[in-house]
């Protein structure tokens, strides 16, 4: 396996440089892809560096990439696929986004030291609508943000379980499995490292490979797909596909591996890891997603500029020479939480992301009176929410107890005489105080109480 790799790094780094065999547009997202370092390696590396940049370079080609539905939203880990398919798109390409509602039910061994748990068929329909709807909005956000000012290809987002439902196992494995060798199978990383953990392997992870190669070979056959994105632990499943479709349509195809995305301190950025940052809005608040990119180390940064953003290698330059002249203003970090969070969330999502920032860290009343229940509820996620009716003369201690942010009695009165208590951001000593719009209640209607330093409470006050 050493070799193959070796030989395709590289022609990766062939790649890199202008390529005389790279005629037209078409085959620039293979060499910015990796001068970028979105692109690790290429299979088989043997054809690739000669016919892979010229059948780029001969017309629009069909790219595209898996996505198995384990959860019910992508993470940060799977978006430098999306991103993959994105820079082919933009360079006139076509795209296909495929969601595993099939083989989710099998479960991909890759990388993984046990079997994963089993979903149930409902579960699975859940999270491939939750997925494909993150997809199709990411695509959306791509074109109104200009789709990188050219006409794309077409993109299009699958099912796989829509060319699996009408088959029987014993037609399929009749027709497909005769044409799949044990000892290539066996042969394969994946593979090899589950037999020798205790567990094993179950059958249905074994025969993984053969539905994933299956796929390949069904959008060859029925789109024109030559060219497949994966991640560097996806070699051995690309691989398969590749001798599938070469021993039964005699023609090649290829695969571009993406690197697996870890932080300057190692940790993966995927879900199994713990340390997942999702991209529904659901799961990971915009104003999470946009912090978690503001935080990025300064070893980092760079890097995921390069990765996570289509801005100019030149303009990543610039901005890394700004961070050298003014790294306390964390100008790159910024940038790339501010390009990131409009892909995947939109204009409007970065809206709201700056403004739960301006409101949490720099305690700005105006942000706050801007912002949505719903923004609100994301920001103090643990705060208690309560909706009361605005009465005439209602006092700060009144709308304090009825949310139960201070105890009753004397101890309560002590709490909010001595300062204990802010509305909006304002301190507010005297528990008589009656509530006043614009000052108390912000004019989109809502209050945002503070107790002591941590202890949140948002109440939306209603009209009578």
């Amino acid at each position: 396996m050493a070799a193959p790799i070796i030989h395709a790094l590289r022609s990766l780094r062939r790649f890199s440089r202008p390529h005389s065999r790279c005629l037209s547009g078409l085959c620039d997202p293979l060499v910015s892809g990796t001068r970028r370092g979105l692109f690790k390696d290429v299979f088989p590396a043997e054809t690739a560096r000669v016919q892979l940049p010229e059948l780029l370079s001969s017309g629009p080609q069909t790219v595209y990439c898996g996505f198995d539905p384990t959860a019910d939203s992508l993470h940060v880990g799977n978006l430098l696929a999306v991103l993959g398919l994105l820079h082919f798109h933009r360079a006139g390409h076509h795209v296909i986004a495929v969601v595993g509602g099939a083989t989710a039910q099998i479960g991909d061994p890759s990388g993984r030291q046990q079997e994963r748990a089993a979903l149930s068929p409902e579960r699975v329909a859940e999270n491939v609508r939750g997925i494909r709807e993150s997809l199709q909005r990411i695509f959306s956000h791509h074109e109104a943000l200009g789709g990188g000012g050219q006409p794309g290809g077409r993109v299009t987002v699958l099912d796989n379980a829509a060319w699996y439902r009408h088959r029987s196992a014993v037609e399929f494995l009749g027709s497909v499995g005769r044409h799949f060798r044990m000892s290539t199978m066996l042969s394969r990383h994946s593979v090899q490292s589950r037999l020798a953990a205790p567990e094993g392997m179950s059958l249905a992870e074994f025969t993984y490979q053969v539905f994933q190669a299956y796929d390949f070979y069904y959008l060859h056959q029925k789109h024109g797909c030559k060219i497949q994105l994966g991640g560097t632990d996806q070699l051995g499943n690309l691989m398969s596909g590749h001798e599938f479709i070469q021993r039964t349509a005699g023609e090649d195809v290829f695969g571009i591996l993406l690197p697996l995305i870890t932080s300057s301190s190692g940790d993966k950025l995927g879900k199994s890891a713990g340390n997942a940052v999702w991209l529904n809005r659901d799961r990971t608040s915009p104003f999470e997603f946009y912090q978690y990119f503001v935080r990025q180390r300064d070893s980092d940064v760079e890097r995921f500029l390069k990765l996570f953003t289509f801005l100019p290698l030149p303009e990543i330059r610039h901005i890394m020479d700004q961070h050298a002249k003014e790294p306390e203003k964390r100008i790159p970090q910024k940038r790339l939480a501010a390009e990131v969070t409009k892909l995947v969330h939109g204009k409007e999502g970065l809206e709201s992301a700056k403004r739960c920032t301006q409101a949490l860290y720099h305690s700005s009343i105006e942000a706050l009176a801007t912002m949505s229940d719903q923004e609100l509820q994301e920001l103090f996620q643990e705060a208690p929410f309560a909706e009361l009716l605005l009465e005439p003369g209602t006092r700060v201690l009144d709308a304090c107890l009825k949310v139960s942010a201070i105890p009753e009695g004397p101890r309560g009165f002590d709490i909010l005489s001595s300062g204990g208590v802010s509305f909006n951001h304002i301190r507010v000593t005297n528990p008589d105080e009656v509530l006043v719009v614009g000052q108390h209640i912000l004019r989109n209607g809502l209050s945002l109480i503070k107790v002591g330093k941590k202890n949140f409470y948002i109440v939306k006050w209603l009209h009578a």
